[in-house]
């Protein structure tokens, strides 16, 4: 359970998530950038079900969407069948060691490139290059230190 003094864990986190998404990129680097968003919104999915489910994800896709100015509604999607998945085998996934942990979150920023890519062929729009399918690797890499980053801060530990 959060104390009531880490209460700003989770807009911060999620402001934080947006703006290193906003971030600009040199364009040999911009490929490799990790779905942040999806990476904080896991995070909460997780360990704070009471807060963060799946009305959760969808707002926060909208205001994604917004702020990015892509097709209204895309992120909102991907973000909140993540965020199903994660419900559904939260419990699991709770025991899993960070390393496995890291290997589904993989899987899952994988299914979001895939839910991406379908979303925009039916559409018409245009589709991301083959590079961009490097990012949910990096993501993947990254889950264990912001895992261990933000249940420190979420716990009040220092250390």
């Amino acid at each position: 359970m959060s104390r009531p003094r880490n209460r700003w864990l989770l807009p911060v986190s999620l402001l934080l998530a947006l703006l290193l998404a906003l971030l600009p990129l040199p364009a040999v680097l911009q490929p490799l950038r990790p779905y942040w968003l999806a990476l904080v919104v896991a995070y909460w999915v997780i360990e704070a079900p009471e807060t963060a489910g799946l009305g959760f994800a969808f707002c926060i896709g909208i205001v994604a969407d917004l702020m990015f100015g892509s097709l209204l509604g895309e992120q909102a999607l991907r973000l909140t069948i993540m965020a199903f998945i994660l419900q559904r085998f939260r419990a699991r996934m709770r025991f899993f060691p960070l390393s496995q942990q890291a290997l589904v979150i993989g899987a899952l920023l994988l299914n979001d490139r895939i839910i991406g890519t379908v979303v925009h062929r039916v559409l018409g729009e245009p589709v991301l290059p083959w590079e961009y399918w490097w990012a949910p690797l990096l993501g993947m890499l990254l889950w264990p230190p912001l895992f261990v980053l933000m249940d420190a801060l979420r716990q009040g530990r220092r250390g």
